[in-house]
C-alpha cells in the first residue's frame, strides 16, 4: 500500500473516495484530486463543528444542573 492510500484511509477517506483520488492523480489530474480531497475535508469540518455544538449544549446542560444543585444545598 503505497503512502497517499495510507495517509487518505487514515484520514476516514471511504473506498470510493481512495479510488477517485487515486485515479485522478495517477491520471495527472492532481488538481481534481486535490478537489475530491478537499470536498472530503470541508465533510470532515461540518462533523468537526456539529460536534462542537453537541458539546456546548452538553455543557450548558451541565452547568444548569450545576446550579440547580447549589441552589438546594443553600
Amino acid at each position: 500500500m503505497d503512502e497517499l492510500t495510507q495517509s487518505m484511509k487514515d484520514a476516514g477517506c471511504d473506498k470510493e473516495t481512495i479510488g477517485t483520488v487515486c485515479r485522478l492523480y495517477d491520471g495527472g489530474q492532481v488538481e481534481d484530486a486535490v478537489k475530491v480531497l478537499r470536498r472530503h475535508r470541508c465533510a470532515l469540518m461540518d462533523e468537526v463543528h456539529e460536534s462542537q455544538s453537541k458539546v456546548d449544549c452538553l455543557d450548558f446542560l451541565l452547568r444548569n444542573i450545576h446550579k440547580k444543585v447549589l441552589k438546594q444545598k443553600i
